[in-house]
């Protein structure tokens, strides 16, 4: 069965990006090259583009955490902002903040 698990942003900053969520997440991120770099999980990945090349449309990745409020507060503190505040969806509660580049994301708490 296909699975989604990996998302593209496109980015100005390879170093901005890979701090920002470093910061926020507690991602770790390998370089591969001076202008790419990804987390590598084995499970969804995402990588961060900066060789201006294949630039792909707008998507809105999800990160699953442990703490919705912590991840919230982690978030505002790397420099990002809350777009739409934590909200219940069937099955959880999230909320969707832009990062340093203008990406929309989402976190999201399972129930």
């Amino acid at each position: 069965m296909a699975r989604f698990n990996y998302v593209e942003l496109p980015t100005r900053d390879i170093a901005k990006a890979k701090r920002f969520y470093a910061d926020a997440f507690g991602f770790k991120i390998n370089d591969f090259g001076p202008d790419y770099a990804a987390t590598v999980t084995g499970d969804t990945d995402i990588g961060f583009n900066a060789t201006g090349e294949h630039v792909t449309a707008h998507v809105l990745p999800v990160i699953e955490v442990d703490d919705l409020e912590a991840a919230r507060a982690a978030v505002v503190a790397a420099g990002g902002t809350i777009s739409l505040d934590v909200f219940p969806f069937p099955g959880g509660r999230r909320f969707h903040f832009v990062d340093l580049e203008g990406h929309e994301l989402a976190a999201v708490k399972s129930d």
